[in-house]
């Protein structure tokens, strides 16, 4: 029951042409503590209608402007009062007809004069208090409109801040390419979310399939630790984590982070696992180059240590200081070259800055006396250090020897590309005159060498009276941008090259380095061996391997990007023992061969005599001999 308000109190109208009439009403009803209105005329009552929500009418029937039959027609034909109870009152005598029409134009309820107090306040009473309770009705009928509204308002605003939480975190699912995926142990069903579904593989095989349907997409060696993850079967870790490899319908592999939460029932058996799987393959192939690239570092290192090692090995001179300044400036011209290829990632260096960084030392005051021109030109990595020791050598002899070592002579440097080949003209003018060399030196070897042995190029030295003029072809391939090696794998570990059991004393070296194989053939020629080689190309390699009468070899594993192994193989089948020489580290080496020693690059004199020295045909190496105190000459770079 509605509890009506303490200070709620409604209107009352009185209507009646009669003052007396009035006055008696209301005297009968002011007990009830209502409002009570009075009106002498259908005019006035209208005005309290209009001004004030009236509960109830009391009407004369008979009155002389309007009689209270139309004025309750009016009444009710207004929107505000169709509601509002009339009830008549008359002192004539009304027939059925008169209530039939009461009724019809809206009355409620009729009294007949005189009035009985009792019965008029007990009517009116009741349309007061179901007024007053309607009107209550009305107001909690609005408060709860407005909380439902406002509460309404607040679910919109929850749902649409939900809706976008959902969107961010499927925008961040899919830009992380992650996804939701959950095992039924009760009914052995298996589902992933589409998105991750359809990275794993396009036609979606893994959703809502057994979980031994969806394992046969997943690599063998992963499957049993995601079974054991979704089934509890490693332990009583209710989460757990794991990596799983998906082998897709075209035939590449999905790498993939599966991550997982148990429920259990009440007996704590797993009834189902859930949890989100991200897609790692990204990372994984990071990982690899990141391996890849770590191995060709190290390589790239080692080679260039054993490539310094074998210009020290190499240099000769009349005095320790000529021997110094000669190994210097060559490391010099090594490490300027390196600095550019760094610069470039190892990927390409301008020719120009090459001839730059190498006559830059050489010129000082003599900068107007050597000129360099040329198109723009992008050499290999291995094409700038062949040609940056090479440019070094030629400046070194132009100064000591040639046209920069007196005043009236230049030097001019010119390359182009011909078809098929980058030609690098070197011409010295206004020099001493040049005779053609009764020996070729350590530098001329060196140029030529690095040019014709390295690049499979060519060399030409003419010796005029006017200075020496070089021409340097390099093939046109050396020119292009290199070529991305391949991953190496397979690994071997071993405390060092241990002996060899070689029969003769003819050994083949393959090397594409050219000092690094001019080294160990000195070495190998110190132990007493003959040497075939180096021979700078698989090719090369295979087709001595196969068809010579030889006794071992030293096999550089990576040779111009191509790997070494076949020629292994034809060795390993013709019953030949060798040995691997690398800059990579030794497990990079094919697991095929993990028991065949290994020299680490830079090779050293000391692990070759170790490794060749246990054959009884074989002198053993002089280890008295100090390289540093041998007879050497000095040499003319180009004479």
């Amino acid at each position: 029951m509605i509890a009506p308000h303490p200070d709620e109190s409604v209107n009352i109208l009185l209507v009646d042409d009669q003052a007396a009439k009035l006055l008696s009403y209301e005297a009968i009803l002011k007990d009830l503590g209502e409002n009570l209105l009075k009106a002498n005329s259908a005019q006035e009552a209208f005005e309290h209608l209009l001004k004030t929500d009236i509960a109830v009418v009391l009407v004369d029937v008979f009155m002389p402007d309007l009689d209270g039959f139309e004025l309750a027609r009016m009444i009710r034909e207004h929107p505000r009062f169709q509601k509002t109870a009339i009830i008549f009152i008359s002192a004539v005598l009304l027939t059925d007809l008169d209530f039939l029409q009461g009724y019809r134009y809206g009355a409620v309820d009729y009294l007949s004069v005189p009035v009985i107090p009792e019965i008029l306040r007990a009517k009116v009473k009741v349309f007061t208090e179901l007024y007053r309770k309607t009107r209550q009705l009305e107001r909690l009928n609005r408060e709860l409109e407005q909380r439902i509204a406002g509460r309404t308002a607040e679910l919109e605003a929850s749902t649409a801040e939900l809706r976008k939480s959902e969107e961010r975190l499927r925008l961040a699912f899919d830009a992380a390419q992650m996804g939701w995926w959950e095992y039924d142990a009760t009914t052995d069903r298996m589902n992933w979310s589409s998105n991750i579904g359809q990275t794993l593989g396009p036609t979606s095989p893994l959703l809502d399939v057994g979980l031994d349907e969806f394992l046969s997409h997943v690599h063998p060696d992963d499957g049993d630790r995601f079974r054991a993850m979704v089934l509890q079967d490693a332990g009583e870790k209710d989460s757990d984590a794991c990596e799983l490899r998906f082998l897709r319908p075209d035939g590449s592999v999905r790498w993939c982070l599966a991550v997982g939460q148990l429920v259990k029932n009440g007996g704590q058996a797993p009834t189902r696992c859930a949890g989100v799987a991200l897609d790692i393959t990204s990372r994984k192939q990071i990982e690899e180059r990141q391996q890849v690239l770590v191995r060709e570092l190290d390589h790239r290192a080692k080679n260039l240590l054993a490539v310094v090692q074998s210009v020290v090995h190499l240099s000769r001179a009349d005095t320790i200081a000529d021997f110094v300044g000669a190994v210097e400036g060559r490391i010099a011209a090594l490490s300027r070259a390196h600095s550019l290829l760094s610069e470039s990632r190892w990927e390409a260096v301008d020719l120009a800055r090459i001839v730059n960084e190498e006559i830059a030392p050489f010129t000082g005051d003599k900068g107007d006396r050597v000129v360099a021109v040329g198109p723009s030109v992008s050499l290999q990595p291995r094409s700038a250090q062949s040609l940056a020791l090479a440019l070094h050598e030629m400046m070194t002899n132009a100064v000591k020897y040639g046209a920069l070592s007196v005043a009236q002579g230049d030097v001019r440097l010119e390359w182009e590309l011909e078809s098929g080949s980058l030609v690098f003209r070197w011409i010295e003018s206004g020099g001493p005159a040049t005779q053609p060399p009764s020996r070729r030196g350590f530098g001329t070897k060196l140029i030529a060498g690095s040019i014709e042995h390295e690049l499979s190029g060519r060399a030409v030295f003419e010796w005029l009276p006017g200075g020496l003029r070089c021409t340097l072809i390099i093939p046109r391939s050396s020119v292009d941008l290199p070529r991305h090696g391949t991953g190496r794998s397979g690994s071997t570990e071993s405390a060092g090259p241990q002996p060899l059991p070689v029969s003769g004393k003819k050994i083949l070296v393959v090397e594409d380095e050219l000092l690094v194989g001019m080294m160990i053939r000195d070495i190998l020629d110190e132990l007493g061996f003959t040497v075939l080689g180096p021979v700078p190309t698989v090719a090369e390699a295979l087709a001595i391997a196969r068809d010579a009468n030889i006794d071992g070899a030293i096999l550089d594993v990576n040779i111009r990007g191509d790997l070494v192994y076949s020629v292994a193989d034809v060795l390993s089948a013709r019953g030949i023992p060798f040995v691997f020489a690398t800059g990579y580290l030794p497990n990079g080496i094919d697991s095929r061969y993990a028991g065949i020693p290994v020299f680490e690059k830079p090779v050293s004199a000391e692990a070759i005599s170790r490794v060749f020295a246990s054959s009884a045909s074989v002198k053993p190496p002089s280890g008295s001999r100090d390289r540093w105190q041998r007879p050497i000459v000095a040499e003319q770079t180009a004479g």
